[in-house]
């Protein structure tokens, strides 16, 4: 038969208190309702809540909470402890509202960024439609006068007019 954590975390509390009765300086009877949430080696947290909610507030929050949600309202108001310690004004509040302004920041690099890749995918349109247009322009027919004979159009001195060597 196997037992569940708080269960065994009760066994524990006969040997010492839990970390909310040691700090009171209290004993650690079998009915202690912060004993399954606060272990003995865990001071730090219940020393937090404590200062901020007082251990009878935490108590009579826990009282009021159904037995399958203490855990979750001990890590809730842990979690609200130590957001009110690092930032006693705002709490976790002052993290959600952080949060929502990297979001809204982000949400303009997204945009910009959207821009961006639709602005370089109508210029690459653009360029293809340029490269199908020369692709598409038929030859130009060879001239057949003398005068543009390639192999001899640069040598004959005679299209210039003058010698461009001894312009100057």
């Amino acid at each position: 038969m196997e037992m569940d954590p708080l269960q065994i975390r009760g066994r524990s509390r006969t040997y010492q208190p839990c970390a909310a009765c040691r700090m009171l300086r209290r004993r650690c009877g079998d009915k202690c309702l912060l004993a399954p949430f606060f272990p003995a080696e865990d001071v730090e947290n219940f020393a937090g809540v404590h200062k901020v909610f007082g251990a009878s507030n935490v108590n009579k929050m826990l009282q009021v909470v159904e037995e399958t949600n203490r855990e979750d309202a001990v890590k809730s108001i842990v979690y609200e402890a130590s957001a009110r310690l690092r930032d006693p004004i705002y709490g976790s509040a002052g993290v959600i509202l952080q949060l929502q302004k990297h979001v809204q920041e982000l949400e303009v690099q997204l945009e910009s960024t959207r821009a961006q890749v639709l602005e370089l995918r109508e210029q690459r349109d653009e360029l293809s439609r340029i490269l199908m247009n020369v692709h598409q322009l038929l030859p130009i027919s060879p001239i057949d006068d003398v005068m543009f004979d390639r192999d001899d159009f640069f040598l004959n001195d005679n299209i210039i007019g003058y010698d461009p060597l001894n312009f100057l």
